[in-house]
């Protein structure tokens, strides 16, 4: 019998049978992890359920390989943090589709782990979480092997005037050396490199960049699909934030 306990973050749940629920935690050490919750869909569990939660979870299976079955405990809800606010609620939904869909299955990731912990405690706070969602974007993009190199430009070694990343590359490149294959350049906004006014628009550039890298490189290694559709309406969302 396999029997650990660990802490996550829900990231979806689906009905199984007519009572229980298949529920996709993001844990501290066991990575991306699914179970059956039995009484998952009750009126007692199911408000517990809800993507972003923190909770606790002791997982059983008699064999590794099987689905196994979760005990879980509420810690944290961060529903009441996103109700009501359109930037939180499609923020929340954004990093838990993405998740569900690049994390390996059962390989821990402590740093994004403890990332996104953080990135999900700031819900609510429409000031600061565009920028925190899009510096998270490139903290995901490292953890798993496609992080972005803008410290100095790819052609000539020289690291001002960046303006382009070469999508072959993640590198970046100089404006001179871009020359006539710049509109094959992904944008380089001075926020992507930790530069510059964070503004919706230079974040929403900059989450264009990552965008493509998550889809094109990330998910493409991992046999394809395409970004979740909760990423565009929260792109939106941030646009919308700045504008009333």
């Amino acid at each position: 019998m396999i029997d650990w306990r660990d802490e996550g973050a829900v990231l979806r749940v689906r009905p199984h049978g007519e009572t229980s629920a298949i529920v996709e935690v993001f844990t501290a050490t066991h990575g991306r992890h699914a179970g059956v919750v039995r009484g998952g869909i009750s009126r007692r569990i199911a408000p517990i359920l809800q993507p972003g939660a923190q909770i606790a979870v002791r997982w059983q299976a008699r064999l590794d390989e099987n689905i196994g079955a979760f005990t879980v405990e509420p810690l944290r809800s961060r529903s009441a943090d996103a109700m009501g606010d359109r930037l939180a609620l499609a923020g929340l939904s954004a990093v838990c589709g993405l998740l569900a869909v690049v994390l390996p299955e059962r390989e821990a990731h402590p740093p994004l782990y403890d990332r996104t912990v953080q990135l999900l405690d700031l819900l609510g706070q429409g000031a600061v979480w565009p920028l925190a969602y899009l510096r998270w974007e490139q903290a995901l993009l490292e953890e798993l092997g496609f992080g972005l190199d803008l410290s100095a430009c790819a052609v000539r070694g020289v690291n001002e005037d960046l303006a382009y990343v070469s999508p072959r590359s993640g590198r970046a490149v100089s404006r001179e050396a871009a020359g006539e294959w710049a509109d094959r350049l992904l944008p380089l906004p001075p926020v992507l490199a930790g530069k510059g006014d964070a503004g919706a628009a230079d974040i929403v550039a900059a989450l264009g960049t990552t965008g493509y890298f998550i889809e094109h490189r990330l998910l493409r290694s991992l046999g394809g699909g395409g970004l979740p559709a909760a990423r565009a309406r929260l792109l939106e969302a941030i646009v919308r934030s700045e504008a009333g």
